[in-house]
């Protein structure tokens, strides 16, 4: 017994090693772009083990370049508590092992956006324990050297939307023939829903349970205020007191005071400028920021 105690310590101790002189740089992502990811290289392999050209879609594009829809679409529909976990929703996590234990399969993961980035980066599709406590690590990384924007914004470079097609420039040109700045809501509500399953649910070519999603998260959108014209509601003169009644003052005060303020900027970035330019900021508020109402009316 005292033999396999001390081979078992040493196995723990040789994979800690291992995994301290494996682990990746994730420093300097806050400075630099991902060159390429593992799913993308596991993807390659795939095509050229099948005989095929192993071309990928593939565009990064600035945070400021990618409709705030878009950025929007995915959090509702992928980790609305982004901005409060650490990386890591313990709830959730908990709530995906009972699914799977009533279910007596592993269908659920409970990821947040920070551990599906670090799983696309570093590591592979396997539900493997070992590499679920990698993807741990690495996501608790991932939110020690970077921001929760550009976090974000590398998630949404990244994240595969299709057959042969990563991040939302390559997939809002290869599906709507536009910049992923100009998404409209309910374009980016269809990317955003494809993304459990890019390869079954197409965006090109949307199947009933797509279209679901496509109206789920818009329903989530407009009700948690997401898809509301910030800039709009913010540049409303004020009127006069002495053409307004006290109704009609807090009325305008609780509207505006009810919307959601940009959601893409957590509590811990709200002293960060969003963009590297004044011209992108502006690209940012304006260009992508409208939604019109046939953008949230329902499916294309």
């Amino acid at each position: 017994m005292k033999r396999l105690f001390v081979t078992l310590l040493l196995l723990v101790i040789a994979y800690a090693a291992y995994e301290w002189l494996t682990f990746p740089d994730v420093a300097a992502l806050a400075k630099e772009p991902p060159k390429t990811t593992a799913f993308i290289e596991r993807r390659k392999a795939e095509l050229r083990d099948a005989g095929k050209d192993d071309r990928i879609e593939w565009t990064w594009v600035p945070y400021g370049r990618i409709s705030p829809s878009l950025r929007r679409a995915v959090l509702v529909a992928e980790d609305d508590s982004f901005y409060e976990h650490g990386g890591v929703d313990v709830d959730a996590m908990r709530e995906a092992f009972e699914r799977n234990w009533k279910n007596r399969k592993l269908t659920h993961g409970g990821s947040t956006i920070t551990q599906q980035l670090a799983k696309n980066l570093y590591l592979s599709p396997s539900r493997n324990p070992l590499r679920k406590i990698r993807e741990y690590f690495l996501a608790e990384a991932l939110e020690k050297h970077l921001t929760k924007k550009r976090i974000l914004e590398i998630y949404l470079n990244v994240v595969e939307m299709g057959e042969r097609v990563y991040g939302a420039e390559a997939a809002s040109h290869y599906y709507f023939h536009k910049s992923a700045a100009s998404l409209s809501a309910r374009e980016a509500a269809l990317l955003a829903g494809c993304l459990p399953n890019p390869r079954i649910m197409v965006p090109g070519h949307p199947n009933k349970r797509l279209r679901w999603r496509q109206s789920m998260i818009l329903s989530r959108m407009r009700r948690w205020g997401y898809v509301f014209e910030r800039q709009v509601l913010a540049e409303k003169k004020p009127v006069p007191a002495t053409d307004t009644s006290a109704t009609e003052t807090a009325a305008v005060e609780t509207a505006t005071s009810a919307v959601v303020t940009d959601t893409d900027m957590g509590p811990a970035e709200s002293t960060e400028t969003t963009d590297s330019s004044a011209t992108t900021a502006t690209t940012e508020t304006t260009a992508t920021e409208t939604v019109t109402a046939t953008d949230t009316s329902g499916t294309q």
